[in-house]
């Protein structure tokens, strides 16, 4: 039987956020079966200011031993991505179980909305901001040094999800249309100021994706189920959280290298 190839993420670390469920269990999976090895963060709790159902510890677990099972390397790490020091923390354990970090990626996010801006209370605004968008920036100020401390010539890579709605004003949406519209303009101005580092910053942008938010989102408009908003993208279905994964992982590998301060649309041509 011949020796098993080593996949092209061999010997590159990442930093997953929002790893428990959806697109951030989606794209641990992805990078594990190409060889990464994989930090999987998630806080694996509830949050009072939301009125569904976080990710578990459970979920988390199983998402690690799956990536194993993919062939790649896991390990779990609980933290809150609006703990700045929590992501130092997660950083650093990544670099001390595998000597450094190649990519970092910003997947975590929460929707809150249903009724206009001036209506909402602060504290659902606020989580949805601080999450969608400081989760973003705090992952950032802990994880690129790291990228950076990789010797020349680099090939990191700091990822996060924007969204469609980064650019079509949805109503009773605002607050995840702001924070989404922020992620973009903060990965132009990362790729402007990591320059020609080796380190680039990109995000993708997707479409209505068969994932709890989506589910949340389904409800806050009053919708029987998530499917209904199949219609709106011309490929006419939901996207998999895999098919957004994939991009991730592309994304992440060295040969994304010509690409920084992109905005990637894989949204079924909702764009269009």
């Amino acid at each position: 039987m011949s020796e098993q190839q080593p996949g092209p993420g061999a010997g590159r670390v990442a930093l997953v956020t929002g790893a428990a469920r959806g697109i951030g269990a989606a794209t641990v999976l992805a990078l594990a079966e190409r060889g990464w090895s994989v930090l999987a963060v998630d806080m694996a709790a509830d949050d009072p200011a939301l009125p569904y159902a976080m990710g578990t510890r459970d979920e988390l677990e199983a998402v690690v031993l799956a990536a194993k099972e993919a062939g790649g390397q896991a390990v779990s790490y609980v933290a809150d991505v609006r703990d700045t020091g929590a992501l130092h923390g997660a950083v650093a354990a990544a670099v001390d179980n595998w000597g450094g970090l190649d990519a970092a990626l910003a997947v975590a996010g929460v929707m809150t909305g249903g009724v206009p801006l001036w209506e909402q209370s602060v504290d659902e605004e606020r989580v949805v901001l601080d999450i969608c968008l400081g989760g973003v920036i705090n992952l950032a100020r802990a994880a690129i040094p790291a990228l950076l401390s990789r010797p020349a010539p680099r090939t990191g890579r700091f990822l996060a999800i924007a969204s469609a709605a980064a650019t079509k004003g949805l109503p009773m949406l605002a607050a995840y249309c702001a924070a989404k519209a922020g992620v973009a303009g903060l990965i132009r101005a990362l790729a402007a100021e990591l320059g020609s580092s080796g380190v680039t910053a990109n995000a993708v942008s997707p479409g209505s994706t068969d994932t709890a938010i989506l589910a949340e989102t389904a409800r806050l408009y009053g919708l029987p189920e998530p499917g209904r908003f199949a219609g709106q993208q011309p490929v006419g279905r939901l996207l998999q959280p895999a098919e957004i994964a994939s991009v991730l992982a592309f994304l992440a590998g060295p040969e994304s290298g010509a690409m920084t301060g992109s905005i990637v649309s894989a949204d079924g041509g909702l764009s269009l």
